[in-house]
């Protein structure tokens, strides 16, 4: 054994032999692994290694190699996690793919090893470690970003730390509050759910209370009080601000740059594989993340001087805290790496699917050997067997249309499974799937030769139908030589035959002086008869001459009224049953004469042209299945990019959203029910996009299978690369209502039912929601406040009324606020709903009267100096809240119902209407006198529009 492969870290010995996460902390400069019981704690005083296993295509695996550095890691520590991931990269082979990950800025594929958070926790293996379960359990505040995978951040335990535009949780001894910003995304709320469930179970045994607090409510409800009680009272929140750790580097233009003696050089000209020399490294910045491409050939010194110099680098950007460096080897680039240029043209590939395959391989191993490092990683690749998907329940019915000069004719049953290359079909499929009361397939099949007119009709007549039946179709496109096993299999048999009925395909085919090749019944045919089971077998006619045949499989000869049956020495005796039963079905009642290779006729051979030559090679047409979930978006130059969602699962359907699943066999389009209108006219263009992306970078085939699939109608073919929950397919709502019910039952999500979040009715009434919750911030804190310089009041029967009427006022206010924020949609033209004015009016001349004692309160209470803070506070309070209703009214009619946005920008719903005396207005009559002359003094100028509840608020005012 080499000295190389003895200096190796005897803890990686049989690493990445299984598919899985295994993980090393770094103790004393050395790897120690780490108990299963505790992965995903990440303390922030350590560094830790993570490698995870995952099968890739071949039978070999693939790896990714992830160092992870705590903000409060040594420099020493963290140096040894970088060189203690290159010796596990030795041992695998010298092919992982490696990552540097920095707390806080983790990429989305670390983050999806440990759903659905990791909890970095104080302390260390130097300093000493700081279990939650071995202190006194003390309050802690976290900020939750993220859609799918999380991002949880531990903040000052302080109302400042608070803000409308994210969502909070708040982990007591006894309760754990989730407060939802009113600006917060409706999927990080959803998320957040997740995360407060996992909490409950890890640190409370599941036995805790759960708490949600909306912003903007009233603490007036008992969650809500006791939420504001922890932070200190309730306040209005300050604005977000961006922190060293909240900041995100700008994907910056891609630059490539060669490293020659540990110095960077730019390599000019157009992004392309052909720039990269496998003799070389190279360096790629994209801004937020860094790539260093190591060339096949390259010494292990110019890899380490590579290293070295990405990280020179990132720290003179002033991007080391922030910036991800990932690292990798030719023939092993992931789709991240790839998808920075404009294409990547195949070549030979590796075991998992990568570039280097055989030969390739070989080198690698070889070169690895040569460096003194060996390769346990590379494991011999297997033959892997074709899974075949879950397939459509059969005794459905069946409708098949043939497009012909624009419109659809239906096929008669009898030719049911007869396709012609020239033409374009349409296959609607009803059948009944579990509990569901009908699901439908909808598919077009594309011929090869059908023209680019028929092809449109086709699309656009199968979209009719879907609509027809609402949406409710799994809608697919299938072009001849890819047809899905799903579809083959509700064809027995499926026969593709050459030529076409199509009047525009005959044009055609006289246009350009080609020759009809329609079967007929006086022409010489030859069918090929290709796959073992239901699900591949399929009949494709082929030239009638002898080099067409194959030893390893089966063909129907049909000469004038004579039909042949041929089998190859290596075919299958399943093969001459389909032979036998196609025969059937293409000449019915005529006798099969069968011919065994090595023994037929010459009439035979004479039917084929003459006897010649042919191939005994077997095709193999297996298909491996790899599925992959990406989210899709358009950069600032219209550019279609796609972002992967790694280790996905079901509830990374959001509601919200379209994603496109790629298993290399098919490619679905999954539309969630709040998708907008417009994006789901564009699905199957997104799809194409798709497609054209993923065959030019990955190899993916143009002409694979599509389909669109609607949520809640997902078939089994889709559910399979899913571990699917049919219950969770049928909850209805937003993403975080969709939650709160999986999560807390329908009962509790009734009882939640007003603090769900709802939308604004436009993009310019988006700040509504702020400015309300704002308000009530300002009109509580106005109302708890007593000032320190007023004298008591007199105990007077007059003055004991202030609390009691300030109360019947915030009921009213707050019911309002209820009437506002109501669902226009269940609004109708009647006067009757046109009050809520009114209501609003009436509401603030509650509010008015209740900072306006009456008459001989006035008398009896002390004249507070001018300067009272807190009569000027209450009056900026009715300030505020009478530009929020008066501008709501100005944007708001009953007789509009708002569009319900899909936006993720929701709305604080309103506040309970039963408001308690005794918790919202402690007894403050001494300073009444002060505001009701503050409040006439200044209403005028809180707001000039004149509009009318601030006119009648004024009145009142002047009234009093």
């Amino acid at each position: 054994m080499s000295s190389s492969v003895k200096l190796l870290d005897p803890a990686f010995q049989g690493a990445g032999q299984k598919p899985g996460i295994e993980i090393w902390r770094i103790e004393n400069f050395q790897a120690v692994p780490l108990p299963k019981s505790n992965y995903g704690e990440f303390y922030m005083g350590d560094s830790y290694i993570v490698l995870q296993t995952t099968p890739g295509k071949g039978g070999s695996n693939l790896y990714d190699i992830h160092f992870w550095i705590g903000k409060d890691t040594s420099q020493d520590e963290a140096l040894t996690a970088a060189i203690k991931t290159v010796e596990l990269d030795a041992v695998l082979g010298g092919r992982a793919v490696q990552h540097r990950e920095l707390q806080g800025h983790e990429s989305d594929k670390f983050l999806s090893y440990f759903k659905p958070c990791i909890i970095p926790l104080e302390g260390g293996i130097a300093s000493g470690f700081k279990k939650p379960e071995e202190e006194e359990y003390e309050a802690r505040l976290y900020v939750c970003r993220g859609k799918r995978v999380v991002k949880l951040k531990q903040v000052p335990f302080a109302r400042s730390s608070l803000n409308h535009d994210d969502v909070f949780i708040l982990d007591t001894r006894n309760k754990i509050y989730q407060f939802n910003g009113v600006n917060s995304n409706i999927q990080e709320r959803a998320k957040a759910l997740e995360v407060v469930q996992f909490l409950k179970e890890k640190y409370h045994d599941g036995t805790c209370s759960v708490a949600i607090v909306e912003d903007g409510e009233l603490y007036t409800r008992s969650n809500s009080g006791e939420f504001w009680v922890l932070l200190g009272g309730f306040a209005p929140l300050n604005k977000k601000t961006t922190g060293e750790d909240d900041v995100i580097p700008e994907t910056t233009p891609t630059k490539l740059y060669s490293i020659t003696d540990g110095e960077m050089k730019p390599v000019e000209g157009e992004l392309s594989k052909g720039l990269l020399g496998n003799n070389k490294c190279y360096l790629l910045d994209c801004g937020a993340e860094v790539f260093v491409w190591v060339g096949r050939v390259t010494q292990v010194e110019v890899r380490k001087a590579a290293s070295r110099v990405a990280e020179d680098f990132v720290t003179g950007e002033n991007r080391a805290k922030t910036a991800r460096i990932t690292r990798v080897i030719q023939g092993y680039e992931n789709n991240s790496f790839k998808s920075k240029f404009d294409s990547w043209p195949e070549g030979s590939t590796a075991p998992g699917g990568e570039e280097v395959k055989g030969k390739g391989k070989g080198k690698v191993a070889a070169f690895l050997k040569q460096q003194g490092v060996g390769a346990k990683g590379t494991i011999k690749s297997v033959q892997v067997v074709e899974e075949v998907p879950a397939l459509l329940e059969d005794g459905g019915k069946m409708e098949v249309w043939y497009i012909n000069d624009g419109a659809k004719l239906p096929l008669p049953e009898a030719d049911f499974g007869k396709f012609y290359s020239g033409d374009c079909y349409i296959v609607l499929y009803s059948y009944h799937s579990g509990e569901r009361k009908e699901d439908y397939f909808l598919c077009c099949w594309i011929g090869k030769d059908s023209i680019e007119e028929d092809q449109k009709t086709a699309y656009q007549l199968a979209t009719k139908i879907s609509n027809s039946y609402k949406g409710r179709p799994v809608q697919g496109r299938v072009f001849e030589g890819k047809e899905p096993p799903q579809f083959i299999t509700l064809f027995q048999p499926m026969v593709v035959l050459k030529g076409g009925l199509s009047a525009g395909y005959k044009k055609s085919i006289a246009d350009k002086g080609l020759t009809d090749e329609t079967n007929k019944a006086d022409r010489v045919a030859l069918f090929r008869i290709s796959g073992t089971s239901t699900h591949n077998n399929k009949v494709l006619q082929v030239d009638a001459v002898a080099t067409s045949l194959n030893s390893a499989e089966c063909f129907l000869l049909k000469s004038g009224s004579s039909i042949y049956l041929w089998h190859g020495n290596q075919s299958t005796r399943k093969q001459e049953q389909l032979a036998a039963k196609v025969a059937a079905f293409l000449e019915p009642g005529v006798a099969l004469k069968r011919a065994r290779e090595g023994k037929e006729s010459n009439t035979f051979w004479l039917a084929l042209g003459g006897k010649k030559s042919y191939t005994s090679e077997i095709e193999s047409s297996e298909t491996i299945r790899d599925p992959h979930l990406f989210t899709f978006s358009l950069n600032k130059k219209g550019k279609f990019e796609v972002e992967e969602v790694y280790n996905f699962s079901q509830d990374d359907l959001l509601t919200e959203d379209i994603l496109i699943l790629d298993t290399r066999a098919e490619v679905f389009v999954w539309v969630g029910q709040c998708v907008n209108v417009k994006e789901k006219e564009n699905v199957f263009k997104i799809g194409q996009e798709y497609i054209d992306r993923a065959s030019s970078l990955d190899g993916l085939s143009p002409k694979v299978p599509l389909y669109k699939v609607t949520e809640g109608n997902e078939p089994c073919f889709f559910t399979t690369f899913f571990s699917w929950d049919p219950n969770r397919a049928t909850v209805y709502g937003n993403s975080y209502q969709k939650k709160l019910a999986l999560l807390f039952g329908p009962s509790q999500v009734a009882e939640l039912e007003s603090m769900l979040p709802k939308q604004e009715k436009t993009t310019g009434n988006q700040g509504a929601p702020t400015q309300r919750a704002s308000a009530l911030a300002a009109l509580t804190s106005a109302f708890n406040k007593s000032p320190s310089k007023s004298p008591p009041p007199e105990k007077t029967t007059a003055n004991q009324g202030g609390p009691t009427q300030r109360a019947s006022a915030l009921a009213a206010l707050t019911n309002a606020f209820k009437s506002a924020t109501r669902k226009s949609s269940t609004l109708e033209r009647s006067p009757s709903n046109q009050s809520g004015s009114t209501q609003r009016a009436a509401a603030l001349a509650a509010l008015a009267a209740s900072f306006n004692p009456s008459a001989e309160t006035k008398t009896s209470a002390p004249k507070p100096v001018r300067s009272n803070p807190g009569g000027s506070q209450r009056a900026a309070a009715i300030a505020a809240l009478s530009a929020v209703l008066t501008a709501e009214k100005k944007k708001q009619s009953p007789d509009v119902s708002p569009s319900i946005s899909t936006s993720g920008t929701p709305a604080v719903t309103s506040p309970p209407t039963d408001a308690d005396s005794s918790e919202v207005n402690p007894s403050e009559a001494d300073d009444s006198v002060g505001v009701a002359k503050t409040n006439k003094e200044d209403l005028s100028e809180a707001n000039p529009s004149g509009a009318d509840d601030s006119q009648e608020v004024a009145k009142t005012n002047k009234e009093d």
